[in-house]
């Protein structure tokens, strides 16, 4: 008789039916794109608290922050990309952030908000966007955009 500890069934792999995505303009040097990255998805969980998982904890019992349940899936694109892009994602009203150019001469939330505030929407100077709803619609926002390298 084998008494040997059977190994548990393999998860099935989990699908989203929803997507994160953050797309990028291509000239960015690369501090530039963990900066926008960053600040560009830190909003999501704010106004779209499903995205975001359980708290996690190590095996000694030290808690640590709560995080997306989903991956990240980072684009890079033109600029004339981002501006399709951002124009796609306003149609379908799926929620979004967005990082200008100007916000690089920035130093505070307050400042943030007052260089977008200065600029029409048609002529945001846009270097990020991030965009969060169904596959589908998220997918056909970046149209034209290519899987960040």
């Amino acid at each position: 008789m084998n008494t040997a500890p059977q190994a548990e069934p393999a998860a099935a792999p989990v699908r989203f039916d929803t997507r994160i995505a953050v797309l990028l303009r291509e000239d960015l040097a690369p501090w530039q794109r963990l900066n926008v990255t960053a600040f560009l998805v830190s909003g999501l969980g704010t106004q779209v608290p499903e995205v975001i998982g359980e708290a996690y904890e190590d095996a000694d019992d030290v808690a640590y922050l709560p995080m997306f349940r989903q991956p990240v899936l980072v684009f890079e694109g033109t600029k004339e990309t981002l501006a399709a892009a951002h124009a796609r994602a306003l149609s379908r009203a799926l929620p979004r952030s967005v990082f200008t150019s100007d916000l690089f001469a920035t130093g505070n939330d307050r400042d943030n908000r007052a260089a977008v505030r200065a600029v029409g929407t048609a002529d945001l100077d846009l270097v990020g966007l991030a965009v969060y709803g169904p596959r589908n619609g998220v997918d056909k926002v970046l149209k034209g955009a290519r899987m960040h390298r």
